[in-house]
């Protein structure tokens, strides 16, 4: 495994058609809204989950690159299993010695980090690479839509409705929505958890290809579309990271509401802004 060496930052680009890129179990599952501004938003979680389902599915939980938080997991249970290594049993510092091999088993915790600390001690992991939400770039109109079942759950709905066998329900989706996250990929923290260069590319993997294998009536079709690497050339970088993204621009080019990713432009239009000690490359 080659260790990481450089600092990065990046962007991510992904649109939404006709689809509920992130429901707020708060507001009945409609899409996230800035309540002051109505621009959409997307979780950092909500990303990460896509990005574990990717490797779940690419990997097939082989040695090294299961997932420590997956559906239907108890955490205590994976926790506890550490514990019963020979190392673990042999060691003074028991919580030290479980947290690694928890990193070297789950790729998520050695990537996003994890709270272990709930049953026998694995402590705690702060994660190399860290997401910001997603916000659309121009505000979403929320669409509801009325969908009918055509049977019902029980006998006794049936005898209430005379053998009509119909349900209401309701769908909520986003016309179209493009949001951009921020990301940052810290090699310090690489090293404390075991996250290496190619674990790196599996990650971009995953970006590039998250969406094809988590696809879902509710979320329409979610695309990738953009993502802008900035790597700089230390550990600790060479510029801020908010001075990096200002770079990158994002206009609308039609003059109706958007409903496609070719009704903006994404560009970097002064690349001789670009700090000395930072590259830029374009991954998608």
């Amino acid at each position: 495994m080659s260790e990481l060496k450089n600092r990065i930052d990046f962007v991510y680009i992904f649109d939404v058609q006709d689809g509920n890129p992130n429901g707020d179990p708060d507001a009945g599952n409609l899409p996230r809204v800035d309540a002051e501004t109505g621009m959409g938003l997307v979780t950092d979680v909500c990303l990460k989950r896509k990005v574990r389902n990717y490797v779940q599915v690419a990997k097939n939980c082989e040695n090294g690159y299961d997932i420590f938080i997956k559906e239907k997991a108890v955490l205590n249970t994976l926790i506890d299993k550490a514990h019963e290594e020979e190392t673990v049993k042999e060691a003074k510092d028991k919580t030290s010695v479980a947290r690694d091999i928890m990193c070297k088993s789950y790729y998520d915790i050695r990537t996003f980090g994890a709270v272990m600390s709930t049953g026998k001690n694995a402590g705690q992991v702060r994660g190399p690479i860290q997401f910001t939400f997603a916000r659309s770039v121009d505000t979403i109109a929320t669409a509801e839509h009325s969908i009918t079942r055509m049977a019902v759950a029980t006998e006794k709905e049936a005898e209430k409705q005379g053998g009509d066998n119909r349900t209401m329900g309701r769908k909520a989706t986003v016309p179209y929505g493009l949001y951009v996250c921020h990301g940052f990929v810290s090699a310090n923290l690489a090293k404390q958890t075991g996250f290496s260069e190619e674990d790196l590319a599996l990650f971009w993997e995953a970006l590039k290809n998250m969406f094809d294998v988590d696809r879902s009536a509710a979320r329409g079709l979610m695309s990738a579309q953009k993502l802008i690497v900035f790597k700089h050339d230390s550990i600790l970088g060479n510029a801020p990271a908010n001075k990096l993204f200002d770079l990158v621009k994002v206009e609308k080019k039609c003059e109706d509401a958007p409903r496609k990713f070719a009704d903006y432009i994404v560009t970097i239009p002064d690349q001789s802004q670009l700090p000395t000690g930072v590259s830029i490359k374009e991954m998608i």
